[in-house]
């Protein structure tokens, strides 16, 4: 059998469905982010970012790149190995630590990314829980979903960001039945921001755990960057809180924070915990020294936040159709795979801006769309060149105007 033939006839079909994926070869430079290398065959030498999960680029602070030098050095590369066997190190212990006083609970646990800690936390929760019934978002992530999949528990999905929907499904179950209430503070294709103190008022009123993914709002929202939950005071209603080191804290991996019973519940029964090698020291060191600086300085955040209302601003008075919502994501709608496909390949090429087509499965068929993160190290001349470069191609592309 020809596996390959096969394999290839898939892939023409993402092609001609204007969903197949291309990778740049981008390297970044520490001091020039937003600004990157280019090592592809289309496009400048350098190139800019605008679609980096990297929100406040604490991945170039001098404080977070010194803690991962210095602490390689002192401790080597790797972890050793799982955290069972080999791996523990006295990083993993402080981060953990620095982690559960951020959200304002007792334990945290690391995890190698928010995709793993979301899948065996949700996945141990919903085995571990006889009779465990999941109530999920409709918009939850990939990761939630393949956490409760394998976890084989009941899951019953309420609308997006619906408490009274959410009431209902909650009220088919008695108060024998274990309730886990799954879902996000900040959706990152839409940029939506859920009712969170509604939510955890029904979950609340039917004795449900609350499990907080907060991957795309740590280090972004609150005093401390403890997510959207710390900006509301609500941290302390919220039985899980899960995010990521690989976003705005400009590092790698994932985890949760919780009780201590609950974390060392996770930590003793999640096969994704258990058998896989602990995240490298330094990446640790780093983590921890991003989640300190954050903690006290409201300047990226600020800065941040600034060049997001100009882009918005700058959109709406050329009539660049973008999703309106409270956060710091822009999505720009396409809807056209194809078209959506081409902008992103002229805007690289033409323009020396780098920006990723958000298509089927991540988003829905007919909501193609551009996803724009500016950052506190976008400067206004960036803005400008984008604005000029998609007013430019909007027109080429024959594409609707929305009149503010």
């Amino acid at each position: 059998m020809d596996f390959d033939a096969r394999f290839r006839t898939q892939l023409d079909d993402l092609k001609q469905e204007g969903n197949y994926r291309f990778f740049a070869d981008l390297e970044r430079v520490c001091g020039r982010f937003p600004k990157v290398l280019n090592h592809g065959p289309i496009g400048p030498e350098e190139v800019t970012v605008w679609c980096s999960n990297d929100y406040l680029g604490m991945g170039q602070h001098p404080s977070v790149v010194g803690a991962m030098v210095a602490t390689a050095e002192r401790s080597g590369t790797g972890a050793g190995g799982t955290r069972n066997i080999s791996g523990t190190a006295h990083h993993h212990v402080t981060l953990e630590r620095e982690l559960a006083e951020l959200h304002g609970k007792e334990e945290a646990l690391l995890f190698t990314s928010g995709y793993v800690s979301n899948w065996a936390a949700l996945s141990t929760l919903g085995t571990r829980l006889p009779g465990a019934v999941i109530f999920s978002d409709a918009w939850n992530h990939a990761s939630m979903i393949e956490g409760m999949r394998h976890s084989r528990a009941r899951r019953e999905i309420w609308a997006h960001n619906d408490p009274a929907d959410l009431d209902r499904k909650l009220s088919a179950y008695g108060p024998d039945v274990p309730k886990i209430v799954a879902f996000e503070s900040v959706y990152s294709m839409d940029g939506d921001i859920a009712p969170i103190r509604e939510i955890v008022e029904v979950a609340e009123r039917h004795g449900a755990m609350t499990y907080l993914d907060e991957v795309h709002a740590v280090g972004m929202y609150g005093p401390c960057g403890g997510g959207v939950a710390e900006a509301l005071g609500l941290m302390d209603r919220i039985t899980l809180i899960e995010g990521t080191l690989g976003k705005a804290f400009g590092c790698f991996g994932g985890y949760i924070t919780g009780s201590a019973a609950l974390c060392d519940f996770v930590r003793s029964f999640a096969s994704g915990f258990i058998f896989t090698t602990a995240i490298p020291p330094a990446v640790a060191a780093a983590a921890t020294a991003s989640i300190r600086h954050l903690k006290v300085s409201e300047i990226e955040r600020a800065k941040q936040r600034r060049q997001v209302d100009k882009l918005r601003a700058r959109f709406d008075a050329l009539g660049i159709p973008h999703l309106p919502n409270p956060s710091h994501i822009i999505p720009v709608m396409v809807k056209d795979p194809v078209k959506c496909r081409m902008i992103a390949d002229t805007l690289m090429a033409d323009w020396g801006i780098y920006v990723q087509p958000i298509n089927y499965p991540t988003v829905p068929k007919g909501t193609e769309r551009l996803r724009f993160t500016p950052g506190p190290l976008h400067s206004d001349g960036d803005i400008d060149h984008l604005c000029r470069a998609l007013n430019s191609l909007w027109s080429q592309c024959a594409l609707a105007r929305q009149i503010a």
